[in-house]
Formats: structure tokens, sequence, C-alpha cells
């Protein structure tokens, strides 16, 4: 893609984003770490919660879940490396580069410790940085996450996934959300005014060349099995979050590592792997039930 047409992307882009963001309770912030201008939403008070997105996402995938989620908590929404409106990373978005730049995002814009909350990616990154950094957060909840078992997802939704990828239309988009969103129509709808943005926004960053990249070097780097003796390794609480139809990353994959681990698991119906988007109420639910039990309250 030549220059002229990336800066054009760019431009569009940013007018998408605006849309989706600029009636939610939360300012827009920048944060320069390891090199990368990383953006990032913030607002509400208390508990300070980082939410980690999925990958190819950004925080806008956050949109509908942060109203109920400000009421409560410090709500931190960054976008990583090469997503959203975060700059592109010069250096290899491994795990360890990934994890520092957690790292050094938590130092910079919590001033106590945060709850991880992450989602499918963002949830493995969470596991790895609680396996880690124990030490520096309350605890994590983890969001229909990758990093419990292998990833397998149904035969469908994988054709669908890299059709778009390879692809990327808003034909093809409408084609594979299907496999990440229980009820498409409903959501459209309830979305209103926002729903074209949403798709358009999605879009034009599928379809930059620096974005495509940091998906599949972020979902390379963190979609693998984490060995469960670096499970086991976590000191802080843990909780899960599941949509009951995911076919990414199915439901019998959570009840397995809460019945492993005994971490507690709540399951959000009439959703795929997207809970936070579907069923936000629900969803902000579960989060403060996760966080208010006795287990996350050492």
């Amino acid at each position: 893609m030549k220059s002229s047409n990336i800066n054009g992307a760019l431009k569009e882009a940013s007018i998408y984003r605006k849309k989706l963001t600029s009636d939610l309770p939360v300012q827009e912030h920048q944060v320069k770490i390891g090199g990368v201008l990383t953006a990032y939403l913030e607002g509400g008070e208390g508990v300070p919660l980082v939410l980690l997105h999925g990958p190819g996402e950004s925080s806008v995938w956050w949109m509908r879940s942060i109203p109920f989620l400000v009421q409560h908590y410090k709500v931190l929404v960054p976008d990583f490396p090469g997503h959203g409106a975060s700059d592109a990373s010069p250096k290899k978005l491994d795990t360890h580069f990934l994890l520092n730049w957690l790292d050094s995002f938590i130092s910079q814009t919590c001033s106590q410790k945060p709850v991880l909350v992450g989602h499918v990616v963002g949830g493995a990154l969470a596991a790895h940085y609680a396996r880690e950094y124990g030490n520096k957060v309350k605890g994590i909840v983890l969001v229909d996450s990758l990093g419990l078992s292998s990833f397998f997802p149904a035969p469908r939704f994988a054709f669908e996934f890299f059709r778009f990828m390879m692809f990327p239309s808003e034909k093809s988009y409408l084609r594979f959300l299907p496999q990440c969103l229980y009820d498409i129509k409903t959501l459209s709808k309830v979305m209103g005014k926002y729903w074209q943005p949403f798709l358009d926004y999605n879009l034009v960053n599928a379809k930059n060349p620096e974005k495509k990249a940091a998906a599949k070097a972020i979902m390379g780097a963190l979609s693998g099995k984490i060995p469960e003796g670096q499970l086991r390794k976590i000191s802080v609480p843990v909780a899960l979050i599941w949509g009951r139809h995911d076919k990414a990353n199915k439901l019998k994959v959570a009840q397995k590592a809460s019945e492993k681990y005994g971490w507690p698991l709540q399951i959000i119906e009439e959703t795929r792997d997207d809970p936070k988007l579907e069923r936000p109420e629900e969803f902000a639910h579960a989060i403060q039930v996760a966080i208010d039990q006795p287990v996350l309250e050492k």
C-alpha cells in the first residue's frame, strides 16, 4: 500500500473511531512505551481495570461494556501496538516485548494494583503477566481466553477467518462475524448508528498492512498453550468469563480449566466469543461478581 493510501486510511479510521468513542464516558490519551505511541481510553474511578482486547481488534470493541464498568471502576483500555490508534512497533511483537509493554503501561497509568481483564489474546497476555509479575496486579479475569489449551477453532470459524484475512472486504467480514457473534442481526439493531462505523473502522484497519502484520504477530505470540506448570505458578486470583456458544475457543476449555485450577467460571448466555460486545450489562455484572468475590478480595 502506497504512503498516500496509508495516510488516507489512517485519516478515515480516525473519523470512524471518533464516531464510536465520542459519546463514551472516557477520554482518549496517548503514552509512549518502548518507542510505541500507545493510545488508550480512560474513565471512571476506583479500582483500576486494564481491559485487553483480542487480535485485530482495538479498545473500541469494549465500547458497549465501558458505560457499565466506569460506574464502579477506573477503566483503562489500551490499543495493542499496531492495533487501533496505537503506532506499530519497531520491534518484534513477541511475548517478551508485549509483557514489557504491558508492564510499562501499568506503571505509567495505574496508581494502585489493577485487575487485568483479558479477551482472547488479551487473556493469554494477562495470564503470562500474572505469572511473571503477580505482585503488580490484584487479580486477572480471562474472557474466552487463549493460552489455556491448544487452539482448535471450529472448521467453519477457521475458514471464514482466513478468508477474511486474505481478502478483507465488507462481504467477507459479514460472513466471518457470525462465527464470533451469536446474533449479529439483533446486535446491529441495538448498536444503531454505531453499527456501520464499527464495521468500517474494523475493515479499514484490517486492510492496513501494518495492522494486519501486528494482528498476525500477536496471534502467533499468544495463541499457544501455556504449560500447566506455568499456569499453576499464577499466585493471584483468577476468574473466567465465557460465552456459551464460543466457536473459536469452546466452553469445554474453560470448564476444564475451572475444574483443574479451581478458578471460578461464569457463563454468558446467547454469546459466542465476545460477551463484552453482545451482552455488555451481563458481562459487566460478571466482572463485578468476579472482583467482589472473596477469592479476588485477598
